[in-house]
């Protein structure tokens, strides 16, 4: 047998504790635990962050604007998106993968600091905050991702992302619990400064597991990423994040899957929202709020109803995601979602109560941050290196922004027809159903592409 025809990804060692440890949560193989805890270890500091910051974004946001504003604010974010995005390829054209994530992270995190100093100024900071947020998750948690799919190919990441989400879901549910425990003790500016030392963090560790992955690749024991061998990485071609998008079927269906999804997703917000602040209101009138503000009252639902969607979507992530994966695989995962928000917005059509939405919410968002986001991922193993960087980036940032613009759409003529929360959940379901036809068509060319990269591998 010759050098060429060895597998390369058969195990050359035995396997340590570590890599027992996380067997137990997916099919990890010897010398992979390490590697796979990194990048763990570096979305759960992420992921903590956002949540800290999403809290205070809904506390800013809804004490100044309300519902409305929270939801017309949105459709910003696209617009600014339509710019960022081109300007994002064309700086992953010119430097390597960490200098891109370190110098896009640090940017983010240098905003922070500015947003503290207004606020402390007396400056409302809510509507900017919220725009400035809408790009900065869905730009940071993409590129992340990107990197986890330039590591690893598709066999590999499709036993060892189970165990990166379990970094995900844990550092948003311990976020969402810090912002809740901290919002009224030191206010939500201090907790800016605070996500902007953790993206510094953030920094530092993907430093690290990008020279453990080459280290182990000039082995031959690594992932296989671009250097196996320890080689620089291969240019990108200079197609752009939407050239790409609208130049293939697949990715096109998955930039619509995510535009459909976060439609859902934000008129189901909406609808949340709407409730939280009427309930409020209700509580301050009635003398049963405990002195406090609209801002705490809301700040303090909204780090709870948080803390409640990672906590359950971290035993998602713990205990289903590997095995859905292994049963159903990444084709038919993606079907979970859209069922949950099925019986969920069929609920709400029937019981629109505050306690009945939030129970709703919290199954639909942790099934969605789970077991939807590792397979939404899981997407992109196959593909090349400029549709990881450059399409995924367009996707995840700029179709998921103009679904929250089409929501904004959504909202302004329901609100305009006198729509009730069951006249809200209707139009979702309609949506639920164009997600499930999207789907379809997503597992029939991800079968094609996995064939393909089935047959190479054998080559």
């Amino acid at each position: 047998m010759t050098p060429a025809a060895v597998e390369p990804f058969a195990p050359r060692q035995r396997k340590s504790w570590l890599d027992r440890a996380l067997s137990v949560a997916a099919d990890v193989r010897a010398g992979e635990a390490a590697g796979a805890l990194l990048l763990a270890a570096n979305v759960f500091a992420l992921l903590a962050c956002y949540y800290v910051l999403k809290t205070v974004r809904e506390s800013l946001i809804l004490s100044e604007g309300g519902a409305e504003v929270k939801s017309y604010a949105a459709a910003g974010q696209a617009l600014l998106l339509l710019g960022f995005v081109p300007l994002y390829g064309a700086l992953a054209m010119r430097v390597d993968r960490v200098r891109l994530i370190s110098g896009v992270t640090l940017f983010f995190a240098s905003h922070l600091a500015v947003f503290y100093l207004l606020g402390r100024a007396g400056i409302p900071v809510g509507v900017p905050f919220f725009l400035w947020i809408g790009i900065f998750n869905v730009v940071v948690i993409a590129q992340f991702w990107a990197f986890a799919n330039d590591l690893y190919d598709s066999e590999r990441g499709k036993r060892l992302f189970p165990v990166v989400g379990i970094g995900s879901a844990l550092g948003a549910w311990v976020g969402a619990e810090a912002a809740s425990a901290l919002f009224a003790r030191v206010g939500p500016y201090e907790l800016m400064l605070l996500s902007a030392v953790g993206l510094t963090v953030c920094v530092f560790l993907t430093r690290w597991s990008d020279r453990s992955e080459r280290h182990d690749a000039s082995r031959g024991t690594g992932p296989s990423g671009p250097a196996r061998d320890g080689s620089p990485e291969p240019p990108m071609g200079r197609a752009g994040g939407f050239q790409l998008v609208l130049s293939q079927r697949y990715l096109l269906l998955i930039g619509l899957l995510v535009l459909v999804l976060n439609i859902v997703n934000t008129v189901g917000e909406y609808i949340l929202g709407r409730l939280v602040v009427q309930d409020a209101a209700a509580r301050i009138a009635a003398g049963a709020a405990g002195g406090l503000s609209q801002e705490a009252l809301i700040g303090r639902f909204y780090g709870n109803f948080f803390g409640w969607v990672n906590l359950l979507g971290l035993l998602f992530q713990l205990l289903l995601v590997s095995r859905l994966f292994r049963w159903i695989g990444v084709r038919g995962t993606l079907f979970v979602l859209p069922l949950v928000a099925m019986f969920s917005y069929s609920l709400l059509a029937v019981v629109p109560l505050l306690t009945v939405v939030s129970v709703v919410k919290v199954l639909e968002n942790s099934s969605d941050y789970s077991i939807n986001n590792t397979a939404k991922h899981a997407l992109f193993l196959p593909t090349s290196r400029e549709a990881k960087y450059k399409a995924k980036q367009a996707i995840d940032s700029f179709f998921w922004r103009t679904g929250d613009m089409l929501q904004a759409l959504v909202v302004f003529v329901g609100v305009q027809l006198a729509f009730g929360i069951r006249g809200f959940a209707a139009v979702n379901l309609a949506f639920v159903a164009v997600w499930i036809l999207l789907v379809l068509g997503i597992a029939a060319e991800h079968r094609k592409l996995t064939a393909a990269d089935a047959a190479q591998r054998a080559a």
